[in-house]
C-alpha cells in the first residue's frame, strides 16, 4: 500500500468520525434533560443511607423531591435537625414537619416471664431457628430473641436486653423498615412516634391458654375495650386490636386496668425490664 491510499483511508476514517462526531453532538443538544444543578449538591448533603424511611427509593430521590417540592427536608430522619435546617435554609425553602415513624416491638415476653418449651442450639438467627423447631418458645407468636433485627439496623438503633428482647432506641431509628423485614415472625411494626397505645402481644390464645405460656400476654379479658375510648379498641381472635386511625382519641385509661400489662401507654421507647432508661422523644 502506497501513501496515497494510507492518506486516502485516514482521511474516510476521519471523516466518518467528524461525522458521527458532529451527530452525536448534535443528539445531545437537541434531546439532553436539564437537570437542576442543586440535586448533586443535595445529594452530597444527605447521609447517604438509602434507607427508604423517607419514602424515596434513596437519598438522590429524595433530592429531587425536595426540589419538586414533592417532599420537606424534614422528611429526612437520618439527619440531625440542625442539618435539616441547615438544607431548608441552602434551599430557601421551610423545613417542613415530618410524622416521623418509629420501630416498635409486638412482644414483652422477654426469658423472665415468658416459658421455653425447648432449648435450640444452632446458628443465632431467629430465622433459623424457627425453621428448625419453631424457636423453642412456649408461644409460638413471640420474639426468639436471636438478634436478626439488631443485625439488620444499619443505624445500631436496636440492642438486645438481657432477657432476649430487642429494644429499640426512638433517637437512633430513622423507620427504615429493615427490622421489619427480618423478622420472621412479623412483629415489629413502624408507627408514628406520638403514637402513644400498643398491644405488645401478638398470641391468639384466649384466658390461662396465653398466660401460660406468657404472663404478659393478652388474655383476651376486654378490660382494654371497656375502659378505652368508643371503637378505639377491638377484639379479634382473643386479641385486642388498635384502631390507628382513631389513635388521637386514646387514652390512657384503656391500659388502666389490663392484668398482664400486654397493652401499653408507649411515649418514647418501650420499656421492657433491663432495657435502658430513656427520655420522650419528640
Amino acid at each position: 500500500m502506497d501513501a496515497s491510499q494510507i492518506l486516502t483511508s485516514v482521511s474516510i476514517l476521519g471523516g466518518v468520525g467528524l461525522a458521527f462526531g458532529t451527530l452525536i453532538a448534535l443528539a445531545h443538544l437537541r434531546l439532553r434533560v436539564w437537570e437542576d444543578p442543586r440535586i448533586e449538591a443535595l445529594t452530597d448533603v444527605l447521609p447517604g443511607a438509602n434507607c427508604g424511611a423517607c419514602g424515596f427509593a434513596g437519598c438522590r430521590a429524595f433530592a429531587e423531591g425536595v426540589l419538586e417540592g414533592a417532599a420537606v427536608p424534614a422528611g429526612c430522619t437520618v439527619l440531625s435537625r440542625d442539618e435539616v435546617e441547615d438544607v431548608a435554609e441552602f434551599l430557601g425553602v421551610d423545613v417542613g414537619e415530618s410524622n416521623r415513624r418509629v420501630a416498635r416491638l409486638l412482644c414483652a415476653g422477654g426469658s423472665d416471664v415468658a416459658l421455653r418449651k425447648a432449648d435450640y442450639y444452632g446458628i443465632e438467627s431467629c430465622a433459623a431457628a424457627l425453621a428448625v423447631t419453631g424457636g423453642g418458645k412456649g408461644c409460638a407468636w413471640g420474639c426468639l430473641g436471636l438478634a436478626d433485627c439488631a443485625v439488620s439496623c444499619d443505624f445500631d438503633a436496636i440492642h438486645m436486653t438481657p432477657f432476649g428482647l430487642p429494644w429499640v432506641e426512638p433517637d437512633a431509628c430513622t423507620g427504615c423498615n429493615d427490622c421489619v423485614v427480618a423478622c420472621p415472625l412479623d412483629l415489629f411494626v413502624l408507627l408514628p412516634v406520638g403514637d402513644p397505645l400498643l398491644v405488645q402481644c401478638r398470641n391468639l390464645m384466649e384466658g390461662e391458654a396465653a398466660t401460660e405460656v406468657c404472663s404478659v400476654a393478652c388474655n383476651a379479658c376486654g378490660r382494654c375495650v371497656q375502659d378505652g375510648a368508643p371503637g378505639l379498641i377491638e377484639m379479634r381472635s382473643g386479641l385486642a386490636v388498635i384502631d390507628y386511625g382513631r389513635i388521637g382519641e386514646a387514652n390512657p385509661e384503656a391500659i388502666g386496668r389490663c392484668p398482664t400489662g400486654a397493652i401499653a401507654w408507649v411515649l418514647g421507647a418501650q420499656d421492657f425490664p433491663g432495657a435502658p432508661v430513656t427520655s420522650e422523644v419528640t
